[in-house]
């Protein structure tokens, strides 16, 4: 059974997937378009072990579905609307304290 799920909870979810930096770059390169698991491993240069722990985890959020084609399955964006909010995501530019960046990624 799949719930529809509004308000904070979305964003609760939300953050919880975007806070891994892998996850991340599996949502921006779905963003763009549906793909493989393999595929997707191969670009960000992950195992597929790791890939495959983070898509569950993306599936539990309930950002990514799998599509079932023959016998491998693709992955994509469970709503169009996330890929807009991604790239506005991606377009913040943003004000940081240097003596308090929290939780900074080190590459950021």
């Amino acid at each position: 059974m799949l719930l529809t799920l509004t308000s904070t909870s979305v964003l609760e979810r939300v953050g919880t997937a975007l806070s891994d930096p892998t996850r991340v770059r599996i949502l921006v390169v779905l963003r763009d378009s549906p793909a493989y698991p393999s595929d997707l491993a191969d670009a960000l240069g992950v195992s597929r072990q790791s890939l495959s722990n983070h898509l569950s985890c993306l599936r539990g959020c309930g950002l990514v579905v799998s599509v079932p084609e023959g016998r491998r399955s693709r992955y994509e964006l469970v709503d169009p609307k996330l890929g807009h909010a991604l790239t506005d995501l991606l377009g913040i530019v943003l004000a940081v304290d240097p003596g308090h960046e929290g939780h900074a990624h080190p590459t950021d």
